[in-house]
């Protein structure tokens, strides 16, 4: 406690120390080409593409170390294992682990629409695997609720119920036999296409593929799965007979199928998955109310498997009250099979959704787990290893998995350190597959569909998500809500199409909408902030300071023009047309009195014939013949004598953009820009660029904004820079125009006589 306030003291002693500070810097104005030329660019040589192909070619000892680290992460933390340190915590998370996957792996298979047994393989198989070839030492590889939906989905979508089950008998069982092996036919074939495209991704290095999947789009998107989930389980828990559905608006299919079967309810079995449902919730809520003083979580799951068991078992459930149970569970393990490619162009897009929304689930829990325990993870390699996952998953009757949020949380809270927790979780279910898998075949569907729903209280959770982007983010917001909403109705594949296309929309939607702001100075400071925003600051007189806190490219450039004008009050659209049809008033005036139209100054488009056309000839002749500067971009030919006679508007001699938060500009961005000079030159406004940074000097020069050498003058280092630049302009401007005009020298005139 002592340490901690002399830290919170030595803080805020550094605060005052930093705050009362003040400095002092003494420098010359820079604008572009005068910070340019003091500075030397760096020679950078390009290797020869001889040595690059020898040194990509090479093979060093080093080089093939980290590559089999790279592919084969085992290889590194396992020599460096600390067994005194990392056995008992390993050993306590793996048993703990091993006990939730059993649950929960005949439980997913059944939202997989596959038999149960298969959901024990895919908690087998996909473990080992992962065990070499993954970089996160905590997750728990495995069945996953939403990934095994989606996989059922796509299997009753391609062989619905009434394909294969008709009546009664023994037909009926056959049928279903024959239903359930097409169906695991199809998970295997959407396994192995997603594996591959996963395995793909991550060779090529698309493992940034996970940023267009934001974390509101996340949240919505598993929240519309968790009440898929639930929808599905109910009829098992309920005891009902009803079609599975797939597709648009399967959810609302589904609850009204179960609200149509409702008075067929098996009150035993109801009866059955409301105890169970009660325990599992009153000890989630005990375990986490003690969770300090326990040395591990109770496991709730095979408490309620091994009580619901022998109770459906003791009781005959299945005989005397028609109980729905998991049925056959047959010792031993299949031997390896093909999956069927020719069904490969009817689930490339599900395969496309389930690799995608499998890897990002991962990798967002890997991140956190990697934070917390300081070490890193590579979302390639991420990429990588559950594609290999699946891929040989697939050939031994697995289907897709990913990483399970509730196992996940019980590997590392229970002590975990390294996958080989994962190890030992898989032991154990390799024991039930070859052992005893027989003694839970009497187990109620409704115990399994109680765990499956109290699992999902997490993601239902996320319904808290919405007050807080509510007060956060409306955008974020949107994005929760209309992937919510259409992963709800559309199905799992096209609401996660759609989300991502809002996603991405939204994107442009900030960059096209971005905030348009006008700076003032902090006064006697080179700080420059918003004058809307704060009282003490203020705006130079006939300077106007504009930001924009965005890129400028094709879809913004015209609304930043308009903004430009509409947020500064300088409109020279407007100028120009007021100075228009001040010229035409006076010079009907000046035309009434008799006045020579000489003296007036018009702006008429038909050429004066004879010696005028010749005057003007000489004086452009003159005019190309001068020195180009920057002065040349500003067209002041307004007469002085008639200012007075334009409305009153801002006196605006400048304006400012500041470039400091726009990362890059395109070509069409370019010719706003330079069209934004040429207007405001017009009616004798310079337009001054300030903290460009390199990316957008390089996209000015290739879109030959400086076509005209004299346009680099018109950049500069800050926002102070040009400031300081316009007063000086400003200055040295009125004193030409207080300077007495040069006198002419008159030679005498001599007589050639005398």
């Amino acid at each position: 406690m002592n340490n901690f306030q002399d830290t919170m003291d030595h803080t805020q002693e550094n605060e005052i120390l930093v705050a009362t500070q003040t400095y002092s810097v003494e420098r010359p104005i820079y604008s572009y080409p005068a910070l340019h030329g003091k500075l030397h660019k760096k020679d950078k040589v390009p290797d020869p593409i001889g040595d690059k192909i020898k040194r990509a070619l090479s093979c060093t000892p080093k080089k093939i170390r980290n590559i089999i680290y790279m592919f084969l992460p085992i290889c590194k933390w396992l020599p460096a294992y600390k067994p005194r340190e990392y056995v008992f915590g390993d050993f306590v998370s793996g048993i703990s682990t091993g006990v939730l996957h059993l649950p929960q792996g005949l439980a997913f298979a059944m939202l997989a629409a596959v038999p149960p047994i298969f959901g024990l393989y895919s908690s087998f198989y996909p473990v080992i695997l992962y065990c070499f070839f993954g970089t996160s030492r905590h997750v728990s590889i495995g069945p996953f609720a939403v990934i095994s939906l989606m996989i059922g989905g796509v299997a009753v979508r391609l062989v619905p119920d009434d394909m294969y089950v008709g009546g009664g008998g023994a037909n009926s069982t056959n049928g279903t036999e024959e239903r359930d092996a097409m169906r695991v036919k199809v998970a295997m074939s959407v396994t192995l296409l997603s594996g591959i495209i996963q395995f793909c991704l991550g060779v090529l290095r698309f493992g940034f593929v996970a940023i267009y999947l934001t974390e509101p789009l996340v949240r919505g998107f598993t929240t519309a799965a968790a009440v898929h989930v639930f929808t599905s389980m109910l009829k098992y828990l309920f005891g009902v007979k009803t079609k599975r559905h797939s597709g648009p608006f399967s959810v609302v299919y589904s609850t009204l199928a179960v609200i149509a079967n409702v008075k067929k309810l098996n009150i035993c079995s109801l009866v059955v998955g409301l105890m169970c449902f009660a325990l599992l919730l009153g000890g989630k809520e005990f375990n986490e109310r003690f969770k300090n003083k326990l040395p591990a979580p109770i496991p709730l799951e095979i408490v309620a498997v091994i009580i619901g068991t022998g109770i459906s078992a003791g009781f005959n459930l299945e005989e005397s009250y028609k109980v729905d149970v998991v049925g056959s569970l047959p010792l031993g393990l299949l031997a390896p099979a093909t999956p069927d490619s020719s069904l490969f162009h009817l689930v490339y897009v599900d395969a496309i959704a389930i690799a995608i929304v499998g890897f990002s689930v991962t990798i967002s829990m890997a991140k956190i787990f990697a934070v917390k325990h300081g070490y890193q993870v590579d979302g390639n390699q991420e990429l990588i290893a559950l594609g290999i996952c699946n891929t040989i998953g697939s050939l031994f009757q697995t289907f897709s998995i990913s990483c399970s949020l509730s196992r996940s949380l019980v590997q590392e809270s229970t002590g975990g350190n390294t996958q080989l927790a994962g190890c030992l979780a898989s032991l154990l279910i390799l024991l039930v597959i070859l052992a005893i898998g027989f003694l839970f075949e009497s187990l109620p569907q409704a115990v399994l569909s109680a765990i499956v729903i109290v699992n999902l209280k997490g993601m239902f959770m996320q319904f808290s998500d919405l007050p807080f982007f509510w007060r956060t983010s409306k955008i974020e917001l949107t994005i929760w809500l209309t992937t919510f909403v259409s992963s709800l109705f559309l199905g799992l594949d096209y609401g996660l199409i759609t989300a991502v296309i809002i996603a991405l929309m939204t994107v442009i939607y900030r960059t096209q909408s971005p905030t348009y702001t006008v700076l003032g100075q902090l006064p006697n400071t080179d700080v420059y902030i918003d004058i809307d925003a704060y009282e003490e600051v203020r705006e130079h007189a006939g300077i106007k300071i504009f930001q924009i806190n965005a890129p400028i490219y094709y879809a913004n450039s015209d609304l930043y023009s308009n903004a430009l004008s509409r947020k500064t009050g300088v409109n020279p659209a407007l100028i120009m047309a007021a100075r228009r049809k001040v010229l035409k008033k006076h010079a009907k005036e000046l035309g009434t009195k008799g006045k020579p139209q000489s003296s007036v100054v018009k702006v008429d488009e038909d050429a004066e014939a004879g010696g005028e056309e010749d005057a003007k000839q000489e004086e452009q002749i003159e005019e190309n013949a001068k020195p180009m500067t920057i002065d040349s971009l500003v067209q002041k030919t307004f007469p002085e004598e008639l200012e007075r006679f334009l409305p009153p508007g801002p006196n605006v001699h400048t304006m400012i953009l500041d470039f400091s938060q726009v990362n890059f500009i395109d070509s069409v961005g370019v010719k706003t820009v330079s069209g934004i000079l040429k207007e405001y030159g017009d009616v004798g406004i310079y337009v001054y660029l300030a903290a460009c940074s390199a990316q957008v000097v390089n996209d000015l020069t290739r879109n030959r904004f400086f076509e005209n050498p004299c346009v680099k003058e018109l950049l500069f280092h800050s926002i102070h820079d040009a400031v300081l630049g316009a007063k000086v302009r400003e200055a040295l401007a009125q004193q030409e125009a207080l300077a007495p005009p040069p006198e002419e020298d008159s030679e005498p005139i001599t007589d050639p006589e005398t």
